[in-house]
């Protein structure tokens, strides 16, 4: 990267306030109330998250020094003991939710289950000890490749319940990804399922780990754990698999939380490089678990009448931090669903808010998208009044979208909690309060209290109002990894040595461009390896993809640059279209001057090339660098097995008949 700092051309005016109503009655009610908030953090941040570290979690143990800061390294709440699930399980038993619901969970062929917290408490304390059973104990780590199953994160728990860390890998991902993970990890066992549905069709969970780990290619796996879920046939392989529902019900049902240091692993989550191998992302225990907490009760006003739903997997962040740990740690009621949109149930994520009554709804930008693809008679023809909040999660949300989520879902009176973050985070950082906040389409809003984050160029200088730049954290928070696991190296130079540090100051940096605007707004610009330098002028790819699905005939665009002689750089565009929509020579023609009329003529896209979908990770974001080693024509490079639907790739590469320029 070099010092030069990212050119910001989308604009976007509109603002939307709080709902009078949800404001009086939130836990941050104003924005007075928030720059208190933020202003006593920012003065004072070990004292802040003390006092709310000794309000919100139960301890075993007092700390005896809130932040040991040794850049890049921290240590939080130091010398204090805890456990995550006597937090998120125990303490609630000795108050009237021991019988409230924990987790209502719905499968994709419409089963479904309620677990009460004593309930959920007594299956993860009976799983505790199948795993002490196994051989599994403090210290050791576990690979878990599970559908979204109540299994899944009563493994998870189970796990934290002994001390010992979860490797959660996405059931989608490949034989060959699972393997490199549980390597990489020294996994002493596995947990998984027979299969599970996903998009009408099941899949073979047991069979890609034991294509993972044949020839020995894991020694460190003992035991493999099995949840029958489809009832699909598989091979068990003595003195190593173990099904689940035959070792569970003998189970003892009592199985204390282990005591374990703030400090101690609690996880391993893997998250791709752009080449080699994944990174291993570390999280421990008690940041991690108050910031989850607070995070979760601020940004979406959690209250105990709330049903909140997060529509991620598991095997994700988000899954980990607002699935399990955050929603349990505040005795909140999860919804978890196994299914996504498909074509025999399109309209599947509006009969599960309708059904079970969901009041705070959290999705990803692509699947708004999808849903604005669908056309809004499906939402339209279910009963979504229970909803009060609305949320986006996993990329920057363009404008356009933004507004459909917000009249068509929210029917104009529910907040959008846009939140970036990511999986090194933890948690939110910059985020909306929906009681206080006055939001604007496709801005992240303000950083959480406590969070010191700060638009730079390279050399560490703060950016002017809209002068994108390079989105940084100046001050340790209690959910940030700690490192890479087994490569303290790679944590570094990963993180905190792309912008150099100078007179003591570090520069957390992961990537993404961002501005800030002269409200104090932050508008995330994409990743600064996906800007386009075109004659000069740095380009943040998410600001000329809000141009283009501002044009009604688009649902979808991903924007990417290849070299050009005279350029540098030139703008080449994918788009899908909406349905009714025809590819044309002369709709590309119309949608290039579309983005000169949107932002400028420097962001006039050299090639627009029309596709029926676009390539995309099993979480949603999509592979822009595949589109980039398209678009110059190259060999498809790097890791590739994040991908969800590889035939999307095989089509792209076919070409397009309609892609030569105009």
């Amino acid at each position: 990267m070099t010092d030069i700092t990212i050119e910001s051309v989308l604009q976007e005016n509109r603002t939307f306030a709080p709902p009078t109503a949800l404001a009086q009655a939130a836990h941050v009610s104003s924005m007075a109330q928030y720059e208190e908030l933020y202003e006593k953090a920012k003065a004072d941040p070990a004292g802040f998250w003390a006092e709310l570290a000794e309000q919100e979690l139960d301890w075993f143990k007092p700390w005896d020094k809130v932040l040991d800061w040794q850049p890049p390294f921290a240590k939080w709440f130091e010398g204090g003991k805890l456990n995550i699930t006597y937090n998120c399980l125990d303490r609630h038993l000795t108050t009237w939710r021991k019988n409230k619901a924990a987790f209502i969970w719905e499968g994709e062929p419409g089963d479904s289950v309620t677990l009460t917290y004593a309930q959920l408490h007594r299956q993860v304390c009976k799983m505790a000890n199948v795993l002490k059973d196994m051989g599994v104990s403090k210290g050791d780590r576990v690979g878990i490749y599970m559908p979204m199953i109540p299994e899944a994160a009563i493994a998870m728990l189970a796990c934290a319940r002994i001390g010992a860390a979860h490797s959660v890998v996405f059931g989608g991902f490949s034989a060959e990804a699972l393997r490199d993970r549980l390597v990489d990890a020294k996994a002493k066992a596995v947990i998984t399922a027979d299969g599970g549905f996903r998009k009408d069709k099941v899949v073979h969970l047991k069979d890609a780990v034991d294509q993972a780990l044949a020839d020995n290619a894991v020694p460190s796996v003992q035991k493999v754990l099995v949840v029958q879920r489809t009832k699909s046939e598989v091979t068990m392989a003595a003195g190593r698999d173990i099904w689940w529902h035959e070792v569970e019900p003998d189970a003892a049902a009592d199985c204390p939380a282990e005591p374990m240091d703030s400090e101690d692993l609690l996880f391993i989550l893997y998250t791709s490089g752009s080449t080699g191998k994944p990174k291993g992302v570390v999280h421990t225990t008690a940041g991690y678990n108050l910031y989850t907490h607070m995070t979760l009760k601020w940004a979406f006003d959690l209250k105990d009448t709330d049903v909140y739903w997060c529509t991620a997997d598991v095997g994700w962040i988000t899954g980990h931090s607002y699935i399990v740990y955050g929603p349990l740690s505040n005795g909140a009621t999860a919804v978890m669903y196994e299914g996504v949109p498909r074509p025999s149930n399109p309209g599947c994520f509006w009969d599960v808010v309708e059904k079970y009554g969901v009041t705070i709804f959290y999705t990803a930008p692509t699947a708004i998208r999808a849903f604005i693809k669908m056309g809004n008679d499906l939402p339209n023809a279910r009963d979504l009044s229970s909803l009060r909040i609305l949320g986006t999660v996993g990329e920057p949300i363009n404008p356009e979208a933004w507004i459909w989520y917000h009249k068509v879902i929210g029917k104009e009176r529910c907040p959008i909690v846009d939140t970036w973050w990511q999986t090194e985070t933890g948690g939110f950082m910059l985020t909306p309060l929906p009681g206080a906040t006055p939001t604007k389409p496709g801005s992240a809003t303000k950083p959480f209290p406590g969070i010191l984050a700060d638009v730079v160029d390279m050399n560490g200088k703060p950016a002017g109002d809209d002068e994108g730049g390079y989105l940084v954290i100046k001050h340790p928070w209690p959910s940030m990894l700690r490192t890479v696991y087994g490569d303290e190296d790679r944590f570094r130079k990963t993180y905190w040595e792309q912008i150099e540090p100078k007179d003591g100051q570090y520069f957390y940096f992961a990537g993404d461009g961002a501005r800030r605007d002269k409200d104090g707004y932050f508008w995330i610009m994409g990743r600064v390896d996906d800007v386009i330098n075109v004659s000069g002028h740095r380009l943040g790819t998410m600001e000329i993809e809000s141009a283009l699905v501002s044009h009604p005939a688009v649902a979808e665009s991903a924007v990417v640059g290849r070299p050009d002689d005279l350029k540098g750089e030139d703008i080449v565009a994918f788009v899908t279209l909406e349905g009714g929509a025809t590819a044309s020579e002369d709709l590309k023609a119309e949608l290039k001057q579309h983005v000169v009329n949107e932002i400028g003529a420097i962001a006039r896209p050299g090639e627009i090339r029309f596709a029926e979908a676009l390539p995309k990770t099993r979480s949603g974001k999509i592979m822009r660098r595949l589109l980039r080693n398209l678009a110059s024509g190259a060999e498809i490079a790097g890791d590739t097995s994040t991908l969800e639907d590889r035939t999307v790739l095989d089509k792209l590469r076919q070409g397009d008949p309609e892609s030569a320029e105009s």
